[in-house]
């Protein structure tokens, strides 16, 4: 048997692993979202955030996770575009 090599992804980085996989986000536009995973573009090994809507049709969406984490100037405040909250998974 002969062994060969595997070749193995990095570790997601500390801000991937801040993220709490199955929790509730919101937007700061007010939608709520669950958190499904976290993966990885397959051309360029970009951490993304799998998420998906809990209204509506339930779509599921990805974002690169720097954007998922950055704040936004809104009417001159600087917020998370994403919040963790303790909700519940049902529309608002």
């Amino acid at each position: 048997m002969v062994c060969m090599e595997q070749k193995t992804l990095r570790d997601f980085s500390n801000s991937a692993r801040s993220i709490e996989i199955h929790a509730i986000y919101e937007h700061y536009k007010g939608m709520r979202y669950k958190v499904l995973g976290i993966a990885r573009h397959s051309e360029t090994l970009e951490e993304l955030i799998v998420y998906q809507a809990l209204y509506g049709a339930f779509d599921l969406w990805v974002r690169p996770l720097g954007m998922f984490l950055e704040n936004v100037t809104i009417e001159g405040k600087l917020i998370a575009r994403f919040k963790k909250i303790n909700g519940s998974f049902i529309e608002k």
